[in-house]
């Protein structure tokens, strides 16, 4: 393949323009592994990239994208041979290295992790960054000692990270709570397994407060801000919060009092430089927990073409669950 169909958003003099384009095989930037991309997934930071809404893109032209899974097609490093099936997830994809949103991508080998066993690159890219998230969130709870049966908040519940976190913590025994601001949608989150469904009203209102009432045991938040704070203020004594997102915003108002009076713990969550062992567990568990046919209902599959506009609905608040992006032109196939 000499040219190969990406998605790619240029600098203009009034801001930005993206657009499917035909690339030259020779532009791809370096990188000891060339990957034949067959999925990708759009996540709230490739909307804001592809859409110009947010400075997410470092350099220009930019592949958008920061998730790809696809078959190694040459390879310069003894980690990885033609034919290995692979995942990338975050690592400056899409920002300040050509991203996922391309038939071909050239990527350092440090990137790349292999595709478990029993697992497809479509089923990996139905998790994307959002499913490798709400694992890591996961493991840093297991890590402060919460045991299944425990009561887990999880704001933030109709977009991927929080729907996977929620359909994940009940196939373990786990009592997943969804916060959201579609309580019209309560029959959806049940069948994710929410053992209850909370407005997001009910927790903001207490974010202005040094602590509250206890309330909850344990949390993970996508939002940030006035939600974050609200969850402070209430966990119990021991508490602990994975922070793994910022959608409500990037401050926090809070005290110091949860910390030193309660004993909460708030574990951040980087999910873009996290280290290659770790992923390697990571993916790993999601392979082999992952309850798929409980998430069924969070994915849809769409083309390169259509990006663009399911962007601006997914920053709209018109899209609920996961975007898969299939990547491979079936004509090229």
């Amino acid at each position: 393949m000499s040219s190969f169909q990406a998605l790619l958003v240029r600098k203009t003099e009034g801001g930005t323009r993206t657009a499917v384009e035909r690339i030259e095989r020779d532009a791809l930037p370096e990188g000891e592994v060339l990957v034949a991309v067959e999925f990708s997934s759009l996540n709230y930071k490739d909307a804001l990239a592809v859409t110009g809404r947010a400075r997410v893109i470092r350099r220009f032209p930019m592949i958008a994208g920061i998730d790809l899974a696809g078959t190694v097609l040459e390879s310069a490093s003894p980690q990885f041979a033609p034919g290995d099936h692979v995942i990338v997830t975050g690592c400056g994809l899409g920002e300040d290295h050509w991203g996922g949103f391309a038939e071909l991508a050239r990527v350092p080998a440090s990137y790349l992790t292999r595709l478990p066993a029993g697992m497809t690159t479509a089923q990996a890219m139905r998790l994307g960054t959002a499913g490798f998230t709400a694992m890591l969130c996961l493991l840093a709870l297991e890590m402060h000692g919460l045991s299944p049966s425990a009561e887990v908040v999880v704001t933030g519940a109709g977009g991927g990270v929080g729907g996977i976190s929620v359909a994940l913590l009940a196939s373990l025994g786990y009592r997943p709570v969804a916060v959201t601001g579609r309580s019209a949608e309560s029959d959806y989150f049940q069948s994710l397994g929410a053992a209850a469904v909370v407005p997001r009203s009910e927790i903001e209102k207490d974010a202005d407060r040094p602590l509250a009432a206890t309330r909850w045991q344990a949390a993970i938040d996508t939002v940030g801000n006035r939600m974050l704070s609200g969850l402070l203020a209430t966990m119990a004594e021991g508490g602990v919060i994975a922070a793994c997102g910022m959608a409500g915003g990037g401050e926090l108002h809070t005290t110091i009092y949860p910390f030193i009076i309660r004993g909460v713990t708030l574990a951040g969550i980087d999910s873009v430089r996290c280290p290659a062992a770790k992923r390697e567990v990571a993916w790993n568990r999601l392979a082999q927990q992952t309850p798929w046919e409980c998430i069924e209902p969070m994915f849809r599959t769409v083309g390169l073409n259509d990006v663009v506009n399911i962007s601006h609905r997914l920053l709209a608040g018109d899209i609920r669950g996961r975007v898969v992006v299939r990547v491979k032109d079936p004509q090229n196939e």
